[in-house]
């Protein structure tokens, strides 16, 4: 749509939307649902919020408001666990200061949970996928495999202990995308979500005109038993979709397959990933360290190229 005050539209494949309101303030929009991942509810509730509310850190924005979108089974699911959803969103919306205002709720043959969020952000300081540069820093703040994870989890493969660690990762919200754009210490940055790693860097490379180079053995898995997971082909069909997208954009070399699976994998609620001049690396990982984000991998860095690519090296 044609509105000089659309700031970032669906065309570039940000994370959020973004509409100016005056000439230092802006909103951002989002929206995001899915069916369950984890067998807890009130943990699901918590994961889907969090995934949600990314969005908007991505962008560099606070979130303000959200409401609440619900799709149930009543006849088979009860009051108590509708309510326990319910209140894993509400308790993540409070840890970011977002104030849940209402919701809709229709029936539907398998659960749907999630929020559409509203955030307040800076023109001036709004991060997008489109300003990556030559020679900045890669740099990823969760570890990747949540969809091969959770994957197991429902096929009863993955043990107690992945299943516990993913569910805190996966409910950790990313405030600290906010943090950096207030200071002014990013070039670009998206959230690693349902189109993996490759994916959005994908998009951010065509939005930047630039070209990527991955150092593989940088990149963090949750855990070696990801790995395990892959050989006994506990493998998304995203991941597996992802996977062969990438095929038009990457320069694969030796990377061996259950590496290219990790890389494609479809998260939930992954992390964020930053575009840093590496003039600001020290004052970002400061910062990256102060808010305790579970990794600060270096894992890569922006390149210069005639067509957008991402080289993948060991």
């Amino acid at each position: 749509m044609d509105d000089p005050n659309v700031l970032v539209g669906s065309a570039s494949l940000d994370d959020a939307g973004v509409y100016r309101l005056t000439r230092d303030r802006a909103l951002v929009q989002t929206v995001d649902f899915f069916t369950p991942i984890v067998d807890d509810p009130f943990s699901y509730g918590q994961i889907a919020a969090a995934n949600a509310l990314s969005d908007v850190y991505a962008m560099g924005g606070r979130p303000l408001i959200a409401l609440n979108i619900m799709g149930i089974p009543t006849d088979l699911v009860p009051p108590n666990v509708i309510a326990a959803i319910l209140r894993g969103g509400a308790a993540k919306a409070k840890e970011a200061g977002c104030v849940i205002i209402g919701g809709h709720t229709i029936r539907n043959p398998e659960p749907i949970y999630g929020l559409a969020v509203t955030g307040i952000v800076s023109p001036q300081r709004m991060l997008t996928n489109a300003n990556a540069r030559s020679g900045d820093l890669l740099v990823l703040t969760k570890p990747l495999g949540t969809g091969i994870a959770t994957t197991g989890i429902k096929r009863g493969l993955t043990s107690a202990a992945l299943a516990k660690k993913s569910i805190v990762l996966m409910r950790c919200l990313n405030t600290v995308g906010a943090v950096l754009a207030e200071r002014g210490l990013l070039r670009a940055a998206v959230d690693v979500t349902g189109f993996g790693l490759l994916g959005h860097l994908a998009a951010m490379c065509r939005a930047s005109g630039v070209g990527a180079e991955i150092s593989t053995g940088a990149v963090p898995a949750i855990s070696p038993e990801i790995f395990s997971l892959i050989n006994d082909d506990c493998v998304p069909g995203g991941t597996r979709q992802n996977l062969e997208t990438a095929n038009a954009i990457v320069e694969w070399n030796d990377t061996a397959e259950p590496i290219r699976l990790l890389l494609a994998d479809a998260q939930t609620s992954g992390g964020l990933l930053l575009s840093v001049s590496p003039k600001r690396w020290g004052a970002v990982q400061s910062v990256l360290k102060k808010h305790r984000t579970v990794c600060a991998a270096v894992i890569g860095k922006i390149i210069r190229t005639d067509m957008p690519k991402i080289c993948l090296r060991e």
